[in-house]
Parts: C-alpha cells; structure tokens; sequence
C-alpha cells in the first residue's frame, strides 16, 4: 500500500477560502451572508436562530459565541462539523475540492 504524502493543510485551506461561500452553502445550507461574514445554524447543538455561529469569508476563521467552540481555518471548521481529527477533514476537504494525493 503506497504511503500517503503530508497533508498540506495551509494549501487545502488557501483553495478552499477561494470557493468558502459555496462550501459554507453546501455544509450550513440554512445560511446566510451579512457583510463579510456567513450566519449558520451550528448542527452540533440545538441552534434554533442565526446569529452566534459565523464564519468570516476572508479568513475562514470561525466561532459559536453562544458555546465558545471556535477555530481559524476551513479545515478546523470541516473538523468541528464532521467531528473528526484534521487529517480526516483535510483529505476530505481536499477531495472535495479536487486537490489529489491526499486519498
């Protein structure tokens, strides 16, 4: 079985910020965007409003102020979402994005 290369999390993140709008509407559909930042309902609790769980477009950077839970980069957020480490969401991330090598 052939090894995997080292995940290159800062590239898989630089992809993703260039497309973070369609994949923020694909995993937080019930979102929206309000200046720089997207409004989701966090799926990790009973979030019932928009409001306390945002996701900064130019950074990727995120935070749900009502539980404190919060992380810097796309991957992290794909993580957080999925409830799996950063190597899990980064090769999927990465396969999502059509970045290979990572499988």
């Amino acid at each position: 079985m052939p090894s995997r290369r080292r995940i290159d999390f800062a590239a898989i993140n630089r992809a993703a910020l260039n497309d973070l709008p369609a994949i923020l509407a694909r995993w937080l559909p019930r979102g929206r965007i309000e200046g720089d930042e997207y409004l989701a309902l966090n799926p990790r609790r009973a979030d019932k409003r928009l409001g306390s769980f945002k996701i900064n477009l130019r950074t990727s950077r995120w935070a749900d102020f009502a539980i404190g839970d919060s992380g810097g980069d796309t991957v992290s957020l794909a993580a957080y979402l999925a409830g799996c480490g950063l190597a899990v969401a980064g090769r999927r991330l990465a396969a999502m994005l059509g970045i290979s090598g990572y499988d």
